[in-house]
């Protein structure tokens, strides 16, 4: 037996049965899921900068994309306050790296 212990995408359960094996689950309460979300983010994270994997980046997206729904906050709306913070404070996208600040 292997135990896993952790918060995984809907089909699995499925798809270890299709297998031949028994998976034993249980549905989370709120806020149970809440912490299982913000620890598979984690988990998702550290496999993106340990592979550098695109497909990381798409598990990741996928955690979001969970945690969005819920905050019931849609896609739209995350974009908006997306869009706003690079409206105001720019994006990553010329590289800069601020090594420091002087005081005049």
């Amino acid at each position: 037996m292997r135990e896993y212990n952790k918060l995984v995408r809907d089909k699995i359960p499925e798809i270890i049965s299709n297998n031949g094996e028994n998976p034993k689950t249980r549905i989370l309460d709120n806020i149970e899921y809440k912490k299982e979300l913000d620890r598979k983010l984690l988990e998702e994270v550290n496999e993106y900068l340990k592979d550098d994997n695109i497909e990381e980046l798409a598990d990741i997206e996928e955690v979001l994309l969970a945690i969005l729904s819920y905050k019931d906050t849609s896609i739209e709306e995350f974009e908006k306050i997306r869009k706003e913070k690079e409206d105001k404070r720019g994006a990553f996208k010329k590289k800069i790296f601020l090594e420091k600040v002087e005081d005049f």
